[in-house]
């Protein structure tokens, strides 16, 4: 019996990544929680496990009195001289129980301690497996969908996860069994709550996207400066080069956009420009302002710019419900005035 119980906690930490240590210390309450179901509160109890022998053994202790009070915690002398004439007061005697005599509701009550152990440890071993993951990409398979939310669950290797309805791409449908590429934004480190936290929403799914698909990128020649993103649509994102020879955007773009198409894909065909950071402010803003091209950029006061740009690039400019323009003061975080010459 112990030889196949320790095999299991083995298996469990194999398969489950629970460590045996924790699974034991929650056997050893589970078995103090039957032991005072069957005995009583005041009865007193030492739990003995030994995973090298493989052994487990539970006994209850008796303090030896002149007069018995609480006979689940106190034998008498004369009780205590008949089991061996060595037994003084004061003395603490244990007697050996054998848990296959626990009864129904005693066993029910360590079976439970110890289920709500297991729980306890599959969710911190995944804790600790996405914190690993925090603010990182990971790749997940759709398992299932709920259409009363429109959630979706995801299997994400380490284990299973929601993707929220408000953390999906906007006008993206998602199959069954289809392979995406989710952010890790938030790891719950509260017992209630979902564990993780994930999105194809957040601009740092952009860079990190960036981050693994160009390899200037990921050497440190060319660095991500700034993402602003309106998921679904558009997202403009800055890179600067640290070695004169290398130009940022071209390496993003890559060789007939190839590069960047690989990117594309994953976002569902949203448009993403890549913009050249500039130290210049305005500098930055006439880049960050792409497609459209500016004529002028002055300062107005602090963080505050106003752009010139020619009648026929007002709109393209300041773009669908002035989106071109939110997106490039949230990229370059200045204020931006956009007028036409």
């Amino acid at each position: 019996m112990n030889q196949e119980f320790f095999a299991a906690l083995d298996l469990l930490e194999k398969e489950k990544g629970i460590p045996k240590e924790y699974l034991l210390e929650k056997i050893e309450l589970a078995l103090v929680s039957a032991f005072k179901k069957e005995y009583g509160n005041g009865a007193n109890v030492r739990v003995l496990i030994d995973p090298e022998k493989k052994d487990v053994r539970v006994y209850q202790q008796k303090l030896v009195v002149e007069t018995v009070e609480n006979p689940e915690a106190e034998i008498s002398l004369e009780e205590a001289k008949a089991i061996s004439k060595r037994h003084d007061l004061g003395k603490v005697i244990e007697f050996e129980v054998k848990t296959k005599n626990f009864r129904r509701l005693s066993a029910g009550a360590a079976k439970s301690v110890i289920i709500q152990g297991i729980r306890e440890g599959e969710r911190r071993a995944m804790q600790e497996a996405y914190e690993n993951q925090k603010e990182e990409i990971i790749t997940a398979t759709v398992s299932k969908f709920d259409p009363d939310t429109g959630n979706v669950v995801v299997d994400t290797g380490t284990g299973f996860a929601t993707l929220r309805r408000e953390e999906q791409i906007p006008g993206e449908i998602l199959h069954v069994d289809d392979r995406i590429k989710v952010f890790v934004t938030e790891v719950n480190r509260e017992s209630r709550g979902p564990l993780v936290t994930l999105s194809r929403i957040h601009p740092g799914l952009v860079r990190r996207m960036f981050e693994l698909e160009i390899p200037e990128i990921a050497d440190g020649v060319v660095m991500v400066m700034g993402v602003s993103r309106e998921a679904g649509s558009r997202t403009k994102i800055a890179v600067m080069s640290r070695d004169p020879d290398v130009d940022p955007v071209g390496a993003c773009i890559g060789a007939h956009g190839m590069r960047i198409n690989n990117i594309l894909s994953e976002l569902n065909g949203e448009k993403v420009d890549v913009i050249k950071y500039s130290e210049s402010p305005e500098e930055y803003i006439a880049a960050a302002l792409a497609p459209a091209t500016a004529l002028e950029v002055s300062n107005v006061d602090e963080r505050s710019y106003r752009v010139l740009v020619s009648p026929d690039q007002l709109s393209l400019a300041i773009g669908k419900d002035g989106q071109n323009a939110r997106l490039a003061a949230r990229l370059t975080k200045c204020k931006i005035d956009i007028k036409a010459e």
